[in-house]
């Protein structure tokens, strides 16, 4: 068979062609250190590291989420603290001013004023908030939840958020399951109307469900303290106590429900970040280039190279004087 200049040509250009092309793909991973920059290089690998990197997004939007809640439920936690020191000191001055022998006309006057310093300081932590949105008014997020006399004006309605993947957690608790101690006294109290709703509440202690002690209300029992104060009935003084212990009762376990939420966000949000450490590990795997295997690859590749070249010298005759030689 004979083989042509042609020929010859054709095989020399096409070895430093491909030669070329070899190193031309390892000095771009040189370069960018990962030896997968386009689908073509991996399709495999490029599909799931998409699908890493698409994991990822959604974790990060997760975490954003899960931080929200944890302030809101972080800024109830502090707001129930509060409401638990005022029902401990308005039940302190209770149990101070109850008995005829340890209080008098002059002295249960200063503390019914002390007394309604407690109810405003319970009325604005009702209405707490945090940035615009207040937090224990349920859906109705946007108007303070409670008046000057104590009505709750806010829903039932808990807001869920999605902390992970299918995983939905309440970032607030409504007004008036804090406020109140048996605020399911009625069996179809949370479909109805608000305002009809605190009217049931109300009135729950002259109606109250057998077998359950009459509901209390934190903003009632404040007024019926101050006024049993002013007045100088004693009876009513003492009635107090009960309604602030349950009441007491009621905030220190929301409380608890308020800090099991917490715990479960931060765990949801160390899980995702022990994921994404996976799943960078996993990403890395794939797309990082080995830099010593590289370097090395791209030296051989280098000599081939030349080497070619130099072959190219004799394979190919420049001139026709040397072709005649």
């Amino acid at each position: 068979m004979r083989v042509s200049d042609n020929t010859n040509t054709g095989i020399v250009l096409d070895s430093i062609s491909r030669s070329r092309s070899r190193m031309e793909n390892l000095q771009a991973q040189t370069a960018s250190m990962k030896k997968v920059t386009k689908p073509s290089d991996d399709p495999v690998g490029s599909a799931k590291v998409l699908e890493v990197r698409t994991d990822k997004v959604n974790n990060d939007q997760f975490a954003s989420n899960g931080k929200l809640a944890e302030a809101f439920l972080g800024n109830t936690d502090h707001a129930l603290e509060d409401l638990s020191d005022i029902l401990m000191r308005a039940k302190e001055l209770a149990i101070n001013q109850s008995s005829a022998a340890s209080s008098t006309q002059e002295s249960r006057l200063g503390i019914a004023e002390e007394v309604s310093q407690l109810y405003q300081r319970a009325i604005a932590t009702g209405n707490r908030r945090i940035g615009d949105r207040f937090l224990f008014g349920g859906f109705k997020s946007t108007n303070p939840p409670v008046d000057a006399d104590g009505n709750y004006h806010g829903d039932h309605g808990e807001s869920m958020i999605e902390i992970g993947r299918d995983v939905f957690i309440g970032m607030n608790v409504p007004g008036y399951q804090i406020f109140n101690s048996h605020p399911e006294s009625s069996h179809d109290l949370r479909q109805a109307d608000p305002e009809e709703a605190q009217r049931r509440l109300a009135s729950s202690a002259e109606d109250g469900s057998p077998g359950q002690s009459p509901n209390k209300n934190i903003f009632q029992e404040l007024r019926a303290l101050r006024v049993g104060l002013l007045t100088g009935d004693l009876e009513t003084i003492r009635g107090t106590l009960d309604g602030f212990d349950e009441l007491l009762s009621k905030v220190i376990a929301t409380r608890g429900k308020v800090g099991s939420r917490i715990q479960g966000i931060q765990g949801n949000v160390q899980a995702m970040e022990r994921h994404n450490l996976t799943n960078a590990q996993l990403t890395s795997s794939i797309e990082d280039a080995d830099m010593g295997q590289v370097v090395s690859d791209l030296a051989k590749e280098e000599t081939v190279f030349k080497s070619s070249l130099a072959a190219s010298k004799h394979l190919i005759q420049p001139t026709l004087l040397e072709f005649l030689r």
